[in-house]
């Protein structure tokens, strides 16, 4: 059986502004910031036993584009494996439009749902948190595209199993 865990999240093209260290010489450090709402959405996916992550970069959060990461997780699982894919509440993983592609895939697949408001219990929330502190934090990103081209590039790292999110992601 294989285990994974879901989760959706925002990159946002202003980045974010944290804590840093600053020489004693460098007097008022400057950190751009964009001023937009733009961002980067992805459905997600961790598999803590080897830290392999898949990512789907979308438009929007929907049912549809839900089903869409399902498909992508089972065309890409382990022949003969069942996949237990653990979530929280979202409406659109709870959407009826789902109903036939569970049903498909019922022999070797299945949604576990966490208790309402426990992201704690959510490994792949700490890889988002990672991704945002090697990506944005007191990053500027003039374009979208650019926030696009990082986030990715890290992302892609990731895709295989790597010992990273492995030891982040460990289920004790």
């Amino acid at each position: 059986m294989d285990l994974w865990f879901e989760d959706e999240c925002h990159f946002q093209q202003h980045g974010s502004r944290c804590t840093m260290w600053i020489p004693p010489e460098e007097k008022d450090p400057v950190v751009m910031h964009a001023p937009t709402r733009k961002s980067v959405a992805f459905f997600g996916a961790v598999r803590p036993i080897d830290g392999r992550l898949m990512t789907f970069q979308i438009e929007k959060f929907n049912s549809e584009n839900f089903g869409r990461f399902i498909e992508m997780i089972m065309y890409r699982k382990r022949r003969n494996r069942k996949v237990v894919l653990v979530l929280d509440n979202a409406r659109w993983h709870h959407a009826a439009a789902l109903d036939p592609l569970l049903e498909e895939f019922r022999k070797f697949f299945r949604l576990d749902f966490l208790p309402p408001y426990s992201p704690e219990l959510n490994p792949i929330e700490r890889v988002w948190k990672l991704t945002r502190r090697l990506c944005t934090h007191n990053q500027h990103f003039e374009l979208l595209d650019d926030l696009i081209a990082t986030v990715n590039e890290q992302l892609d790292l990731w895709k295989k199993p790597n010992p990273i999110l492995s030891k982040l992601c460990a289920i004790t």
